[in-house]
């Protein structure tokens, strides 16, 4: 295989480019993330986690709409694969960079790096995430990640300034134990979190004890002042009701999508969602009359045997001290915020794009091409379920199949995305079969692929089945590639004529999402009954072909089988869309050309125009930064803080 020294040649395809580069010391990536084993301080416990620059969550990253971002993953593991997937933005990444093992790339090797291309288009500002797609080290590597308006300084005098508030779950038990147990025979459930972190606090503990990590979080705010809460649900397990003591909400972002502003007087999320909920804060004169200038913030979480509750706390500065003093407030014995109990019908059908642009977009019913609906339940593995215990291995299964990385890594799995470029000459690649598909209700049997073509509008139902034991379970269900229309959800099963004269008559459009919940409505029914539905309408075009896993977003059912693949497009169109050789040849192989190591600079295809991304030679800084918190200083204030090493926004776009 040859190479010249820097640039090869490019080639035009679909809007984008192809175009090889070498990475080497002369290339500066926009940020850098570096996976490492080490001990995590957290919930005034110290836990071996993997850790993303020394820390969890990882640094903030902040990208800009219509401009590219590289982004440099480490594996630093020793023995452990990792990839970085960035959630809500499959769609706007190169090719193999959507983060998925044995989907869309071959997994980061211990000792390697992979860099990766993404480019959010104009419309795609709002609030991310990135995490690792392996295992489910996800509980520990995860990180903020924010898209920025183009006109930035519009977007903050109409919604405010940013407060990202990363939610996870914190497990005393290690990552191994955990997963062991999920895969074992007989099977062991992971147990419930410790706790729920809010910015790896618990919020357990009164201010002044020995360890920070377990008081409550701390949010600045200044009188008259309006604040963009940007919540993120990095949890693996836990759905979380947040509630402000004498503080209301207006939501304007879903998933990463602007949305006609809902007021509300609480935040649910679940794993894999995230918002943007304004909040105006309360005048000086307002704070004096109540005399006083801290309110709680409660949190509970729902769906789960127990509820694991916690407070932050959002404090009004009225003081000019350079840094804030420590509260000395005491956790109240009796919460200030009542949650309400039901989660399954908070802002279903409320939610509607803010864009006329995309609100035009929407396909309505009589342009659906085809339903495909999806029964998800349990099923027992080499075993019985007696005396109502499970004696055996526990699987989740779609269409009673299930899709675990462990067994498809197993079975010398190839990325499906590799498969479009070496299905012909490799014994174990096979393509996607649309025809056997359809035999199959949408599902193909031999590839474990649901196919789809272009110019094709799918209802996607997920439906809620209480299997062997009749128990059914919340699953926030998560697609990658471009998002998709939320058709709602209901008890019972999904019926679209229905839903349709019930909800869209009026000519309502719902918004598009990329992570909602498939609830259950009654905890127990008789084996193997249905009931409770979610139902997504996605639009297969040239611009979203491609291998796009939609899944559970709770780790431990993922890790458990609850994945399913979608291919849209045949290989044809794939080759069409993505480049072809020489451009693709680092990426076909385990730890190929495009994985660089200390002592080898990979062969990167540059897919998207570059003129905004990591260039040669242009001495980009590569951590990513941290949000300042202080709500006191100015803007250039806040860049002094940061690390010398670390990118302020100015500087990258």
């Amino acid at each position: 295989m040859w190479f010249p020294s820097v640039l090869v040649s490019s080639l035009l395809l679909l809007g984008a480019r192809a175009e090889f580069q070498v990475h080497d010391d002369g290339f500066k990536p926009d940020f850098e993330i570096t996976a490492t084993m080490g001990e995590l301080d957290v919930d005034c416990n110290k836990r071996t986690s993997v850790l993303l620059n020394g820390q969890s969550p990882g640094p903030q990253i902040n990208m800009t709409e219509g401009s590219v971002t590289w982004v440099r993953v480490w594996n630093k593991l020793e023995d452990q694969n990792l990839t970085m997937h960035w959630h809500g933005l499959s769609q706007r990444t190169a090719p193999f960079s959507d983060g998925t093992p044995l989907v869309s790339q071959w997994p980061i090797p211990p000792g390697h790096f992979f860099d990766y291309e993404v480019k959010p288009e104009l419309g795609d500002a709002g609030t991310y995430f990135y995490h690792s797609h392996v295992g489910i080290q996800l509980l520990t590597a995860s990180g903020p990640l924010i898209v920025k308006d183009a006109d930035e300084e519009e977007a903050q005098e109409k919604y405010g300034r940013d407060v990202v508030l990363m939610l996870a779950d914190y497990y005393a038990k290690d990552d191994h134990t955990i997963e062991t147990g999920l895969l074992a025979n007989p099977f062991q459930w992971s147990g419930e979190p410790d706790a729920v972190l809010v910015q790896g606090h618990s919020g357990k503990a009164n201010f002044g004890t020995a360890n920070e990590t377990c008081e409550p979080y701390v949010i600045d705010v200044l009188p008259g002042q309006k604040y963009r809460l940007r919540p993120i649900g990095a949890t693996a397990l836990s759905m979380v009701l947040l509630g402000i003591e004498d503080h209301n909400l207006t939501v304007v972002e879903a998933d990463g999508n602007y949305v006609e502003p809902v007021e509300v007087d609480y935040m649910q999320l679940s794993p894999g969602q995230r918002w943007s909920y304004t909040l105006d804060a309360k005048s000086a004169a307002e704070i004096d009359r109540l005399n006083k200038t801290e309110f709680w913030i409660r949190y509970e979480t729902r769906e789960r045997p127990k509820s694991i509750q916690g407070y932050a706390l959002l404090r009004y500065r009225m003081d000019k001290c350079a840094k804030a003093p420590r509260p000395k407030s005491l956790l109240p014995d009796k919460s200030p915020v009542t949650l309400p109990a039901t989660v399954s019908d908070y802002l279903e059908y409320k939610l509607t794009p803010a864009s006329a642009q995309v609100r035009d977009k929407f396909p309505p019913l009589s342009e659906v091409t085809r339903t495909v609906t999806i029964q998800v339940n349990q099923m027992i593995v080499d075993g019985i379920y007696a005396d109502g215990k499970i004696q055996g291995g526990l699987v989740w299964v779609q269409n009673n199949s299930t899709w675990k990385e462990n067994v498809q890594a197993a079975n010398n799995q190839i990325p499906y995305l590799i498969q479009v470029y070496t299905s012909n000459s490799s014994e174990n690649g096979v393509m996607a079969n649309y025809d056997r598909a359809l035999e199959h209700g949408g599902f193909d049997p031999e590839t474990k692929t649901f196919p789809a073509k272009i110019g094709e509008v799918i209802d996607i139902v997920w439906q809620n089945n209480g299997g062997f034991s009749g128990g059914f379970d919340i699953h926030p269900m998560h697609i990658h590639g471009e998002h998709a229309w939320d058709m709602g959800s209901g008890p019972g099963v999904y019926d679209a004529v229905k839903n349709e004269a019930e909800h869209f008559s009026n000519g309502h459009v719902p918004a598009k999402r990329d992570t909602t919940n498939l609830y259950r409505y009654v905890l127990k029914d008789e084996p193997n009954t249905s009931n409770g539905w979610r139902t997504w309408r996605v639009r297969v075009t040239e611009d979203n072909v491609g291998a796009w896993m939609m899944h559970c977003h709770i780790a431990q059912h993922a890790a458990m089988g609850m994945n399913t693949v979608w291919v849209y497009g045949d290989a044809m169109n794939l080759q069409q869309r993505f480049p072809t050789a020489p451009f693709t040849e680092g990426y076909l192989v385990f730890g190929g050309d495009a994985y660089g190591t200390a002592t080898k600079s990979p062969v990167v295809n540059h897919h998207f125009d570059d003129d905004e991304g990591g260039k040669a030679d242009d001495n980009r800084t590569t951590s990513a930064e941290d949000p300042p918190a202080d709500p006191e200083k100015d803007d250039d204030e806040k860049k002094e803080d940061q690390d010398e090493t670390k990118k302020d926004d100015d500087e990258k776009n």
